[in-house]
């Protein structure tokens, strides 16, 4: 029976912030609203580092990679939510659910690698600052960013076939507005055990890897701080990591409490208010974090214009 009702699933009904059939109207332009800032800001941050010789360093490498990567992640999810917030009958096809769900693993997985890489940059450039130009060359970062990808492409892989591996009862109601891991297995007519084990065994792993390279990072960052004689030496050596520090913060704590727990502890409301977060509100921030608090994106944001309105 369990194998005859997973080959019968060919889509699953989203319920979004509802509970049946209806038209959302809040969520859809509450969504918009923070998905066209999010598509500006990023789209903006893009630019200017591509645009601007200045900031042509690893650090504005691996920043225009977040900003690339949280553009992708976003819109992996925002415009079918938005879309279904605006439908009667809320439907994803099944392997529209398999995609969505493998292509967002592959993104949010890579974003935690590109900030333990971001962190590891900081370190070099503030701890072994004569050797920063070899060490982070343009090869190694590139081999970072790769790493990175292969990283959250092989946890996407495992996360995808586990996953759509177990078979599904009816009505198929997602009780979530994307596919996401603990309201699919949900829906579950077998055991998911295994699959619940296997989830939280590797975000626990990728949690720990990639954060632990950040608190080691960090460790020695303050240590190398703190030996700073100069309260404006310290100061400004400090300022090139806090927005970093934010954005590891903000993503890491939603991550964390949403995928690196038991499935027994989550609430099916706050992991929707949770994946808002995470989703959209965090794409959204990033490039505000990284441009207001950086004077070096400030000045190449001003340059860029002046040069734009002087060619006029």
């Amino acid at each position: 029976m369990g194998e005859k009702n997973h080959t019968a699933v060919t889509e699953f009904i989203l319920l979004g912030f509802g509970s049946g059939p209806g038209i959302q109207v809040l969520p859809f332009l509450v969504f918009l609203l923070i998905y066209t800032a999010t598509v500006l800001g990023n789209t903006i941050m893009v630019l200017i580092i591509r645009i601007d010789p200045h900031l042509r360093t690893p650090m504005y490498f691996f920043l225009m990679t977040l900003s690339l990567l949280d553009l992708c992640y976003s819109s992996t999810i925002a415009p079918k939510a938005m879309a279904i917030f605006l439908q009667g009958r809320k439907t994803i096809s099944y392997n529209g659910c398999a995609a969505q769900f493998f292509f967002f693993a592959v993104f949010v997985t890579t974003e935690a690698y590109i900030l333990a890489a971001m962190a590891y940059d900081r370190y070099i450039a503030i701890c072994n600052p004569l050797l920063y130009p070899a060490i982070m060359s343009k090869r190694v970062c590139v081999q970072l960013i790769v790493g990175s990808y292969i990283c959250g492409g092989t946890n996407s892989i495992v996360q995808t076939s586990f996953t759509f591996s177990i078979s599904y009862c009816a009505p198929k109601e997602i009780n979530h507005f994307f596919c996401d891991f603990p309201p699919l297995l949900n829906l579950s007519c077998t055991d998911i055990y295994i699959n619940e084990l296997v989830m939280f065994l590797a975000s626990g792993l990728i949690i720990v890897i990639t954060s632990g390279i950040i608190l080691i990072s960090y460790a020695y960052i303050i240590h190398a701080i703190l030996r700073i004689h100069s309260a404006k030496g310290r100061l400004k050596t400090l300022s090139t990591c806090s927005s970093h520090m934010v954005a590891v913060a903000l993503f890491f704590g939603t991550v964390s409490f949403m995928y690196a727990q038991p499935g027994s502890l989550s609430s099916p409301r706050l992991s929707k208010v949770l994946s808002v977060f995470y989703t959209l509100v965090i794409p959204m921030l990033n490039p505000f974090i990284y441009s207001l608090r950086n004077k070096d994106v400030k000045d190449a944001l001003r340059r860029t214009i002046s040069r734009k309105m002087t060619s006029k």
